[in-house]
């Protein structure tokens, strides 16, 4: 039977190589073309008659890689277990403007009874990003009790888990095992071998996922380098950053950029230094990143991020615009300027944007929804329901809720209260966790006289999303005017906790504690 399968195998490579071409060229042109799974089969049948070609296995090294191979700069998310069992020291009571884990309490960009937050907190940005619907919980119940759905605050699962189901794929790689035997590497001759060690290194590091011996040759290859490498000290920072020892990956990258200037290096600095919440210090280093590298994109999107995460609109739409001036296709500062002028009462211009994405290609439900309000606000109704309706058609599991949600707005706003209920309930058919239906469905069961369902949509939204101050500040009004003042406080310092420049939640506030003081 083993026969069998080697001859169908061997069948399945030859069909891939011309008659009369060079196999190994072959291999060569489908790994230019990226048909990296046809090229593994290539040279593995080279590699049967060869096990010694080192070109040909160093090429089955890279296409192997290049399946899994993730730009290591952006796509960064935090889980739970790096957020609770995280061992570096942060400022539990950071200065106003000087930590992301703290948004509230910069200055510079809509309130949050303007411009929404997301589940931890953070301000919602126009374009979904690695990180930006993430934050560090305070307690492990918190963490755990924050819903499991796309766009909370919890990731599905940690980044550790993640990386370690890419490593699986080494698995699969080859019906009789893994390709290399780390175990069985000397490392210390490979790392002599600079030809071998790179992509060597890659092949441990993105496709087994085996970050210990990853190091270990890295650190044998900067040490036979003579440490005059910067490659290989990006690499050992990499690796360090994976580990957790953020100081350790500072260094290296210092050291890197003092032997050569490059933009993925001040982006990894920068990535390390968001992690260790120093975003100011984040900024510096990209400042520094734009004297050597005037006018790149990559960096001054960097310090928009940063800013937007800080709450500073202004600062944050000051750079999107540096970044469309010298690419006007960037879609992320599109999206990100539309958003800043919906939320600043501008929809007209906040339509403008958004038409241009859509004018680029963009084709979704969330853009369709986004001209959609901003149809309705700038009081052009003719198009509001059409781009509603696409919206709908265009949408998935994951967004039906929130467009459900904003088309209850906009019943609210054509004074359509059935309607309105309706779509509320619509919204919850779709994600039962989505706390904002909850709470208008509370605001509508109140306006209707029903105390008790109102009290209990409250409580659900509380629950779900114990950053928005809205369900905290409506639950202690209707508890106030129910008699139970005891509740009506706690949820009124809940809901100063979350938005302290609240005036009806501080007003409330003091009204109880002068009652209080009565007694």
């Amino acid at each position: 039977m083993m026969g069998t399968m080697r001859q169908d195998f061997g069948a399945a490579a030859l069909a891939l190589v011309p008659r009369g071409m060079d196999p190994l060229y072959t291999a060569l042109s489908l790994f230019r073309r990226r048909k990296f799974e046809d090229c593994v089969t290539v040279c593995t049948l080279l590699l049967e008659k060869n096990p010694y070609d080192q070109a040909v296995w160093t090429l089955k090294m890279r296409a192997l890689t290049e399946q899994l191979y993730v730009d290591e700069v952006d796509v960064d998310e935090e889980g739970i277990a790096e957020m609770l069992m995280d061992d570096n020291a942060i400022a539990e009571v950071a200065r106003p403007g000087t930590s992301l884990k703290k948004p509230g309490t910069s200055s510079g960009g809509p309130s949050p009874g303007v411009r929404p937050t997301s589940q931890s907190g953070r301000p919602l940005s126009g374009f979904v990003r690695p990180g930006t619907q993430g934050g560090r919980p305070g307690t492990m119940e918190q963490a755990i009790r924050t819903p499991r759905t796309s766009h909370t605050a919890r990731p599905v699962t940690s980044a550790s888990g993640r990386f370690v189901r890419l490593g699986t794929a080494s698995m699969l790689s080859s019906p009789d095992g893994p390709f290399i035997n780390l175990a069985r590497l000397n490392f210390h001759k490979y790392a002599a071998r600079q030809s071998l060690a790179k992509p060597l290194f890659e092949y441990i590091f993105h496709h087994e996922n085996d970050v210990r011996n990853a190091l270990e040759l890295a650190a044998l290859a900067t040490e036979e380098a003579q440490f005059k490498d910067w490659w290989w000290k990006v690499q050992l920072a990499k690796c360090y950053y994976r580990l957790g020892l953020f100081r350790d990956a500072e260094r290296q990258l210092k050291s890197a950029l003092v032997q050569q200037v490059m933009v993925d290096t001040y982006l990894y600095l920068c990535k390390v230094y968001i992690r260790m919440d120093q975003p100011l210090t984040a900024i510096e280093v990209f400042s520094q990143g734009l004297e050597h590298f005037p006018g790149e994109v990559s960096l001054l999107t960097g310090i928009a991020r940063i800013y937007d995460g800080l709450n500073d609109s202004t600062n944050a739409v000051k750079f999107y615009k540096e970044v469309l001036h010298h690419d006007n296709t960037h879609v992320e500062a599109i999206a990100c300027i539309a958003t800043h002028h919906f939320y600043t009462d501008q929809p007209e211009i906040a339509l403008r944007f958004f038409r241009r994405l859509l004018q680029m290609g963009v084709y979704n439900s969330e853009l369709f929804c986004n001209i959609g309000l901003c149809c309705f606000y700038a009081q052009q109704y003719d198009m509001t329901l059409n781009c509603f309706e696409r919206a709908i058609a265009l949408a998935s599991d994951d967004n039906t809720a929130d467009i459900w949600y904003n088309i209850g707005h906009v019943a609210l706003g054509i004074g359509d209260i059935a309607l309105a209920y309706q779509c509320f309930k619509l919204a919850l058919a779709s994600n039962n966790d989505h706390a904002e239906s909850y709470h208008n469905l509370g605001v509508l069961e109140w306006k209707k006289g029903r105390v008790e369902q109102a009290r209990a949509f409250f409580q659900s939204a509380q629950m779900l999303a114990p950053i928005m101050f809205e369900p905290h500040y409506n639950f202690a009004a209707l508890s106030e005017k129910m008699g139970d003042l005891q509740g009506s406080y706690i949820a009124a310092r809940k809901s100063v906790e979350s938005f302290p420049e609240h005036m009806d939640s501080n007003s409330l506030l003091k009204q109880l504690k002068d009652h209080f003081a009565m007694l």
